[in-house]
């Protein structure tokens, strides 16, 4: 990043300077110094940035001043994110950064009844921040009229495809006009992404700010070797002891897990906790992540619906509870720290099972991750029956998928019971100088005894 160009350096006008100084930024990170010329010139660009390094402002900025002002009711730029969280993130940078504006936007997304989203869609807008599938549904059902699109805006594609989008992305690219510009941002880029750039841009330029799934450097990664579940709640409770993990974000791989570790901590520890995830209603989660935005809660447990797009300047911790199977989303959770050039820490607990997805997270990342030791005076519990063989069967599992000719442990104590069997079949039997028994078989006469077959000789 060139500390030396300023915001006014990147020939952005004076109204967007103005909102860029009331949200407090004077150096454009390194993304916005080489997206925001690019963009303002009409180019198609692929972005590739980490998480917390300000790619959404990246690209607002130059989009809100070529549409300069509102114009007619159609809108003119569509931008695509895989969650309603997203959404609503994206929607508030819009108003925030075009407050000296006119310009209109509508966030459109589902849990909520499309209704009033395609009234505001259709009554003139400028800007659409929406999900894929709800964009399409109110295009099908509610007569959204994208001809006038001028320019389209992916954001986390990577995470879209993932999320099944794929046929509704090509149905929305069938409606969109073929003359636009288009842009595609994410802190993540597979080569089906690439694959998908084909499909709808020429010549795109390439950004790569840093390469593909690299954590912020001012996020310090921390794991720690946990046995079992119980001890990892353990762990929690101790660390946040310690006042410095003031704004914490404990992200986890399921639901169930999420309402155990809440249920926990709730009387345990000092300070508010909230919890999120799916089975929350859309009210309950946008207050949960807002109270927690202003400081008023210590805690936010969430599954990885919240890992992406987030943005808390002051988060202190994360707080990985296990280790993510997607191995992107490692990256997306400790990006909710260190973001906007604040310090933060990342800090993760890994059980046996958890070993061989770490080890793949690194090679990943291209770091090893620092492992620390256990407090000393941490209750480290027994790890129950259960829980142990889960982790066994999926540490099996984790081997075939190495080496396909892996059988399993479980599979070896079978092979062994029947190889004994096998060895004791094909043993010779001694011999104890008795005589055999003779076992006479009877001949049979083919004597036609039945009822009937008597009958039938009569």
């Amino acid at each position: 990043m060139d500390l030396n160009i300023t915001f006014e350096d990147l020939k952005l006008t004076r109204q967007f300077l103005n909102a860029i100084q009331d949200l407090g930024y004077t150096i454009p990170t390194t993304i916005q110094q080489k997206a925001i010329p690019l963009i303002r010139s009409g180019q198609h660009i692929i972005g590739i940035a980490q998480t917390g390094t300000g790619k959404t402002a990246a690209y607002l900025l130059p989009i809100m001043q070529l549409l300069k002002y509102p114009q007619g009711d159609l809108p003119r730029c569509v931008i695509l994110v895989p969650t309603k969280e997203l959404v609503l993130q994206v929607l508030e940078q819009v108003v925030l950064l075009g407050k000296y504006t006119d310009l209109r936007s509508v966030g459109l997304y589902g849990g909520v009844g499309r209704k009033k989203q395609a009234s505001d869609a259709v009554s003139g807008v400028d800007i659409v921040v929406s999900t894929p599938m709800r964009l399409l549904e109110i295009y099908q059902e509610e007569g959204l009229d994208l001809k006038k699109v001028q320019i389209l805006v992916m954001d986390e594609a990577d995470r879209m495809l993932d999320m099944g989008f794929r046929p509704q992305i090509n149905a929305i690219l069938d409606v969109l006009p073929r003359k636009k510009q288009n842009m595609m941002f994410s802190a993540t880029f597979s080569s089906i992404i690439e694959e998908l750039s084909w499909d709808f841009m020429d010549f795109p330029i390439k950004i790569e700010i840093t390469p593909e799934a690299t954590p912020v450097e001012t996020v310090e990664q921390r794991a720690y070797l946990v046995p079992n579940f119980q001890t990892k709640l353990n762990l929690i409770e101790y660390l946040l002891k310690d006042i410095s993990l003031n704004r914490v974000m404990i992200f986890v791989k399921s639901k169930g897990s999420a309402n155990r570790i809440f249920e926990y901590l709730k009387h345990r520890i000092k300070g508010e906790i909230r919890l999120i995830h799916s089975n929350k209603s859309q009210n309950a989660r946008i207050n949960s992540f807002n109270d927690f935005r202003e400081g008023n809660v210590r805690l936010l447990i969430s599954t990885d619906v919240m890992s992406r797009g987030i943005d808390v300047s002051a988060v202190s911790h994360v707080i990985n509870f296990d280790v993510p199977t997607v191995y992107e989303d490692y990256v997306h959770r400790i990006g909710r720290t260190g973001r906007a050039l604040n310090e933060g820490i990342a800090v993760t607990f890994v059980s046996k099972a958890d070993e061989y997805h770490l080890t793949k997270i690194e090679k990943k990342i291209r770091m090893p991750v620092p492992i620390f030791h256990l407090p000393d005076n941490l209750e480290i519990t027994e790890t129950p029956f259960e829980e142990n063989q889960s982790m066994e069967k999926e540490i099996d599992e984790q081997k075939k998928k190495e080496d396909p000719n892996f059988q399993g442990a479980f599979h070896e104590k079978k092979d062994y019971k029947l190889k004994q069997k096998q060895k004791k079949a094909k043993k010779v039997p001694k011999f104890t100088g008795k005589s055999k028994s003779v076992v006479q078989k009877t001949v049979k006469t083919g004597l036609k005894t039945s009822k009937y077959n008597r009958n039938k000789e009569k």
